[in-house]
């Protein structure tokens, strides 16, 4: 009872030392469990929501999947359904694209219906609607909705509303963010489709490995166009990407949080044990036994450590995916949103509060087997031999300012050590989070401002004639595109990529990777160098490719490399295309005018500006991360140096007393500290520079495979991160000015017997 008395009196003494050791067990848990458990949420609702509607494990395409293609595929592989996938126009004044599924079973990537009926296969009469799609366009069960394709329009009664583990994420031909105004899905029985129903999609689960599918599938007599791995799948791979990318942060942030808290709670330690000799002394003469002084101690790190880590496993799962889901809504299609939970959560939380233990071990060991007569003498200065340096001649032309700190950090090491790691880890996290916002500027400007320079893009109807593309084109006077998706197969590799079909112009700049503006020679078929990385080539090499939805595959040879932030793929002007056979089929028109009129021949019209709303919309989740981690860190540094501070003023308590004493003003040995605090925060801040920009590389790498970026570190990263880092330090010196003001002069300059 007395010892906990004595603890809780020694904590209420320190308690702002207490309370930072709590703050950063709880940051650092807070932190982990918080965006683990927002990824974790990511992998489990949609891992559940796969599971439940059996999401197909491939995707096969050809022009006509008739029954024997189906017995040839069911040889090797019993599970499989046809589908007849086609485009079509929805019958509203903005013409959406609405991508129609007319099924044979819906056994293999159901329908996940939310409201209305079930899916029902024999119904030809009735349509199952995409809920975004249809929350968009205020649709609700039992109203009506007319699709046009192929010259045949169709009128079918919403049925059902709901999800397709097909569409978690819908790509949008006019912005990168989906537009459910504009895009959506359905699912039809194929008793629906109004005459002979050809199939061009055939979805399979795996009886057998994907590698060994595949061979077996170009082993045997069966044609195809192309075959998409679920991993491959446009929806699938974008989803991937995005927790890939949080998976990151969560593994690598917060372990620096943690380890922080550790030397926070090892340099408190430290201190307070260093003050408490002359009472541990007292304690083992009237007769406690050191295994009982040890685990008082160890209280002192453990009620505060597990405080903040229950708080922290709590609080974190609540509060951090809140902070994320909203954004992500706008961008994926789950029924469910709610945060996970990994029993790696407790793990990690209960390893934190053992460490904490051992480490408040390691700090009150040595005086344990102490008698209790050294133990009530203070600890006498440390004298460590004269180094190199104060043998020299140099050390006579130093300042009495260096030459005392750099004694005082010779003699204790471990504080010296302790303040250039906790800085470094600090830096990191600034640089790191003030430099993934520097690269997405970046490639906003890239693509926006220095590639982009038109100021509408009209995006051509399904239907639209040539001549009234051309005359639509002239009115605007703008430049025709073809962007569309394809397929490469080099060098064992197979992947889908963009190709952008144009006539180099002054409306759309091509650039190399130091951002300059090229030419595509005419002729020459340019690839990005994202693209020519991934599949190993460079110029002269051979690609075979083809249009997605065409079965006609050409070779070409790649002529240039090109460098795209955010679209990779080829790049080739008109004549090239059609010198390969293929058709120029524009898909859009750019124009350096703003354009507020409608043409019969275009679907919608998008400007720059919604273009970078729809970028700042994407990246918002990004930059959302980036605003948490930058205040984390600053809160991380503040509580790092305090503590240092107070170790350092505690370790030197006698040398101050002692330089007061001998005429030194208090500005003259605020100044020494100041010196001492800046020289390890230069150091862990020139160190925490290269592990900053690595963390941003993670980071940055986890974003996928279609964002292009140039690794690197500008000079108002650096300077802000610099001008944070610096003046928390100095604050903090300023804050020891009352202590050494304050110092009581008799206690600190008792005789060492």
């Amino acid at each position: 009872m007395g010892l906990s008395k004595k603890m809780l009196r020694d904590i209420r003494f320190n308690k702002t030392q207490f309370i930072s050791i709590f703050l950063m067990a709880y940051l650092g848990i807070f932190a982990y469990c918080g965006i683990c458990s927002e990824y974790y949420g990511l992998e489990q609702t949609s891992s559940e929501f796969y599971n439940e509607t059996n999401l197909a494990d491939a995707w096969i395409y050809n022009t006509n999947i008739n029954d024997s293609y189906l017995d040839e595929v069911n040889n090797f592989n019993q599970e499989s359904e046809r589908q007849l996938v086609i485009p079509s126009i929805g019958d509203f004044k903005n013409e959406p694209d609405i991508t129609l599924h007319f099924v044979e079973n819906n056994s293999i990537s159901k329908f996940y219906v939310t409201e209305g009926e079930k899916f029902n296969i024999d119904d030809d009469s009735g349509v199952w609607l995409d809920k975004q799609f249809a929350d968009a366009k205020k649709l609700k069960i039992g109203d009506n909705i007319t699709f046009k394709f192929n010259g045949i329009s169709i009128e079918k009664e919403i049925k059902g509303i709901g999800y397709s583990p097909e569409y978690v994420y819908e790509a949008s031909p006019n912005s990168i963010v989906p537009n459910f105004e504009d895009i959506g899905f359905a699912y039809l029985s194929y008793k629906a489709f109004p005459s002979y129903i050809s199939y061009n999609t055939l979805l399979v689960k795996f009886k057998q490995s994907s590698d060994s599918f595949k061979k077996s599938l170009d082993d045997s007599d069966v044609d195809y166009l192309s075959f998409t791995k679920r991993e491959d799948q446009v929806s699938v791979a974008q989803f991937l990407e995005e927790v890939a990318q949080h998976r990151m942060m969560g593994n690598v942030f917060p372990i620096v949080f943690i380890l922080v808290t550790f030397l926070t709670l090892l340099t408190t330690m430290s201190r307070i044990i260093a003050q408490q000799r002359t009472q541990i002394g007292i304690l083992k003469a009237v007769g406690f036994e050191d295994k009982q002084i040890i685990l008082h101690y160890l209280s002192y790190g453990f009620w505060p450590i597990i405080t903040g880590a229950i708080l922290g496993l709590i609080t974190g799962p609540m509060i951090i995916p809140e902070m994320f889901y909203p954004t992500m809504k706008t961008r994926y299609s789950l029924p469910t949103w709610h945060p996970g939970f990994d029993i790696s959560f407790i793990y990690v939380a209960a390893i934190m509060v053992l460490s904490s233990l051992f480490i408040t071990h390691l700090a009150c060991r040595n005086i344990s087997k102490e008698n209790p007569a050294d133990s009530m003498r203070p600890k006498g200065p440390k004298t460590p031999p004269s180094g190199i340096l104060e043998k020299s001649n140099l050390w006579h032309h130093l300042s009495f300012n260096i030459r005392w700190n750099l004694r005082d950090a010779r003699r204790n090491k471990f504080r010296a050590l302790m303040a250039i790691i906790g800085v470094m880890g600090c830096t990191a996290l600034i640089v790191a989070a003030f430099g993934m916002n520097d690269c997405m500027n970046d490639l906003r400007t890239w693509e926006y401002d220095d590639i982009s320079h038109f100021e509408s893009k009209l995006i051509i109807a399904n239907n639209a004639s040539l001549s009234d593309i051309n005359s639509t084109n002239d009115k605007v006077n703008g430049t025709k595109i073809m962007q569309t998706a394809i397929e490469i197969k080099t060098n064992n590799i197979e992947d889908t990529v963009s190709l952008l079909v144009s006539n180099n112009t002054n409306l759309i700049s091509y650039t190399d990777q130091y951002k300059n503006p090229i030419t595509i020679k005419e002729g020459d078929i340019s690839i990005s160098i994202k693209s020519a990385e991934k599949f190993n080539l460079k110029v002269g090499d051979e690609i075979k490719w083809h249009i997605m939805g065409s079965d006609e595959w050409v070779k070409s040879k790649i002529g240039q490399i090109h460098a795209e932030p955010v679209s990779q793929g080829l790049i080739m002007s008109p004549n090239t295309l059609e010198d390969l056979n293929l058709n120029f089929t524009p898909t859009s028109i750019v124009t350096s005018k703003k354009i507020d009129k409608d043409y019969d021949s275009i679907k919608y019209v998008t400007t720059l500006t919604k273009m970078k709303e729809s970028w700042d919309k994407m990246t918002g989740s990004i930059m959302m991360m980036v605003y948490v981690i930058i205040f984390i860190a600053v809160i991380l540094a503040i509580v790092v140096l305090y503590n240092l501070g107070i170790l350092s003023f505690t370790e030197i308590e006698r040398e101050i007393a002692t330089l007061k004493v001998l005429g030194f003003k208090t500005s003259d040995l605020r100044k020494l500290l100041l010196t001492q605090n800046l020289a390890f925060t230069s150091i862990g801040f020139a160190l925490g520079i290269p592990l900053g920009l690595y963390f941003m590389m993670l980071m940055m790498d986890a974003n996928g495979e279609s964002l292009y970026y140039i690794p690197s570190l500008t000079w108002g990263n650096i300077l802000l991160s610099a001008i944070i880092t610096f003046t928390i330090s100095i604050v903090v010196n300023l804050m020891f000015s009352s202590k050494i003001r304050n110092l009581d002069m008799v206690e600190a300059l008792k005789d060492i017997e």
